[in-house]
């Protein structure tokens, strides 16, 4: 089956598209998390968003800025820097050039969530486009809570299964003056252990996390110049001798290449020919990385195999084939094995995965993540100690991906497949969760003929539907 690749520049061009394809249709942005969750089913046309791209406002005193759905992340940040600001997000995906609208469909977040959350805590405004062409608006540029659905929190993780995302309102953060993180090679048991004396005494962690290759605890610690040498100094005094202070930058997620053009700004667009939404318009929407990546932004419409489409939506050859830790931990030194000097390029080594591993990111309760984590088969792993959430690469066994999912569910957590090799067929979710029930009604009041991201929330959105 093939299908029509279409490639809108404005918020006019994404509802007109959705008008004019009646069928089952998928979103796509940068394309990397297009193999994340439930394998997207057969479509009749691709939204390729990447050219819906660039700043509408900024209000630098307001700390916030509104954009469309394709800019790339580590371009708006990298615009934001100049005043200082930037948008407190450093899932890994960020440097591989991961959208706004992507980062939001598929509730990505990296380690700075311990403080900032995820998009579902720094978005304060989205305009959606549902499956029957309604325009829906929810928030804006005043950080205030509002009665009815509150859109962007419906849409976080949905996988572009609800509707479309065309443009994002995100809350700004002042950049860190500066940074540093320190490194305590040990167990996963011994990590928790020194979490919860951090978490339950006055240092104020940036970031909190545990890599098991190379077997260490990693805490950034984030303010002034002035006072950050005390700061570090007093954590390595909770931490022993054994603590160090990494070389290198404390994260490059956020840091786009030098020669990386800055986004295009957009004047707000003019819609007196699409009247508002009613303020409880039930739709939300679905972001850039939910389907499969098409063609260039600049390409005319086209007409693609589908699951050509999804090949290329992830450049697997840029994964490492699988290895176990014990032979990492033998072989290399543990500076270089944290990532040349920079401990977080060696945890999102390990959030990206292998070629050969089903990836699970998995959220519980921070106090139950050890004991679950230490029930897995896992083959590498990146907990955040303070967060409950961790990347697990697990053997590429159906059997084993659905024990850990019932593991994870026992919990009171929830799990989804990250990242798998070709021709795997195993479990993207865990078992439903109890407000199953609700997710279904949403989905048939706002995609009643489910047109959007076929697949993706299977079989959630599939077993036990009338």
């Amino acid at each position: 089956m093939t299908a029509t690749l279409i490639n809108p520049t404005d918020l006019r061009g994404v509802r007109d598209a959705v008008l004019d394809s009646a069928g089952p249709l998928a979103v796509a942005g940068a394309g990397t998390a297009a193999n994340w969750a439930g394998a997207l089913g057969p479509t009749d046309a691709v939204l390729d968003l990447r050219a819906l791209n660039g700043v509408i406002t900024h209000n630098p005193g307001d700390m916030t800025v509104s954009v469309r759905a394709g800019t790339p992340l580590r371009d708006l940040n990298a615009e934001l820097a100049g005043h200082g600001q930037h948008v407190a997000l450093d899932a890994a995906r960020v440097a591989d050039g991961a959208t706004v609208g992507g980062l939001l469909a598929t509730g990505d977040a990296g380690p700075g969530a311990l403080v900032h959350g995820s998009l579902r805590d720094l978005v304060i405004g989205v305009t959606l486009v549902l499956a029957d062409g309604t325009v829906a608006r929810s928030g804006g540029h005043v950080i205030k809570n509002v009665a009815g659905y509150d859109l962007a929190k419906l849409v976080h993780g949905a996988y572009g299964a609800l509707a479309v995302v065309a443009e994002v309102v995100l809350r700004l953060h002042p950049l860190p003056r500066a940074m540093a993180t320190l490194v305590l090679p040990c167990p996963l048991e011994e990590a928790a252990e020194h979490a919860a004396r951090i978490l339950g005494g006055p240092y104020e962690p940036a970031a909190l996390e545990w890599v098991s290759d190379p077997g260490a605890l990693l805490v950034r610690i984030e303010g002034t110049e002035a006072a950050l040498p005390d700061r570090v100094e007093r954590l390595r005094e909770l931490l022993g001798p054994a603590a160090d202070v990494a070389d290198a930058p404390a994260s490059a997620a956020s840091a786009p290449p030098a020669d990386e053009p800055s986004v295009r700004r957009h004047p707000p667009e003019e819609n007196a020919d699409r009247p508002d939404p009613e303020p409880d318009a039930t739709a939300p929407d679905v972001s850039a990385a939910s389907g499969v990546a098409a063609q260039s932004a600049d390409s005319p419409p086209a007409r693609l195999d589908a699951g050509e489409a999804a090949r290329l939506a992830f450049s697997r050859d840029e994964r490492p084939r699988s290895h176990s830790p014990s032979d990492a931990a033998t072989s290399t030194p543990a500076a270089t094995r944290a990532g040349v000097g920079d401990p977080w390029a060696g945890h999102a080594r390990l959030t990206r995965g292998t070629l050969d591993d089903a990836v699970l990111r998995i959220g519980v309760r921070p106090s139950r993540l050890p004991g679950v984590l230490a029930a897995l088969d896992a083959r590498s792993v990146a907990a955040g100690l303070g967060t409950g959430v961790a990347t697990v690469a697990l053997p590429a066994d159906p059997a084993v991906v659905a024990a850990a999912h019932a593991t994870v569910h026992a919990a009171g957590g929830t799990s989804v497949l990250r990242s798998r090799p070709v021709g795997f067929d195993g479990a993207a979710w865990g078992p439903p969760p109890s407000a199953i029930a609700l997710l279904r009604a949403v989905k048939k009041e706002l995609d009643p003929h489910g047109r959007f991201g076929p697949g993706r929330l299977a079989p959630w959105l599939t077993e036990g539907a009338p």
